[in-house]
């Protein structure tokens, strides 16, 4: 895995935890929903649990103390989204690396955030990485979410691509097992919410701490 080298044409790129950092987003989205649920607020482990279930479709009633599970994701997706605006931030020198990477590849994110495509634009807009992306397709763009790879082959055909010609790259089993699905190259980083234990399960085609090194793999 580590000598793995990548011949593509696109690389679609996942926000959160790949791009973007969201952890303190998600921290204060959990405490939120917490404190209008009537609930204190949880450990760190908790905060990382909702949104690895919540992408995997699995249930969290346990994790939210046997709160009710629709007000609680009303409140917590509120809380989340707005939360993005000031407590996202780009990754460590991912402004560098977009650029080398955008010398070797059409750039696009396709992120699981229920939001218009407008949101990530502006939100890409404001950390100076708009230029260097094409495309961006949201959960809003598509019928089934990651881990279908309907926003993969959606993202790669408005690129003029095809979906085997392009690698995903993110940092959650879902984005591995999309584009297993879409026939694209799998690129797994561990600057997110998932473990390297948890991604190694997936056997993506490689896994690095980051994207700042990806330029390095790909041809």
């Amino acid at each position: 895995m580590k000598n793995a080298r990548l011949k593509v044409k696109g690389i679609l790129l996942d926000l959160d935890g790949t791009i973007v950092d969201s952890r303190e987003a998600y921290s204060e989205a959990m405490k939120i929903a917490l404190e209008k649920m009537g609930q204190k607020a949880t450990d760190n482990k908790k905060v990382t649990e909702i949104p690895k279930r919540l992408e995997q479709g699995l249930p969290i009633d346990d994790v939210i103390n046997g709160a009710n599970v629709k007000e609680f994701l009303a409140f917590y997706l509120k809380a989340y989204y707005e939360a993005t605006i000031t407590k996202a931030k780009p990754m460590p020198c991912i402004k560098e690396t977009l650029e080398n990477l955008s010398r070797k590849a059409k750039l696009a994110v396709v992120t699981m955030r229920h939001v218009p495509k407008s949101k990530v634009v502006e939100e890409l807009y404001r950390f100076g990485l708009a230029e260097y992306i094409s495309n961006v397709v949201t959960a809003l763009d598509t019928r089934y979410p990651k881990p279908s790879p309907e926003a993969l082959m959606k993202c790669s055909n408005q690129m003029g691509l095809k979906t085997y010609e392009c690698a995903i790259v993110g940092d959650s089993v879902v984005d591995v097992r999309a584009g297993k699905a879409a026939g694209a190259k799998t690129v797994a980083v561990l600057s997110g919410i998932f473990t390297r234990r948890e991604l190694e399960t997936e056997k993506p085609d490689l896994i690095l701490e980051n994207v700042k090194k990806l330029p390095y793999f790909v041809e």
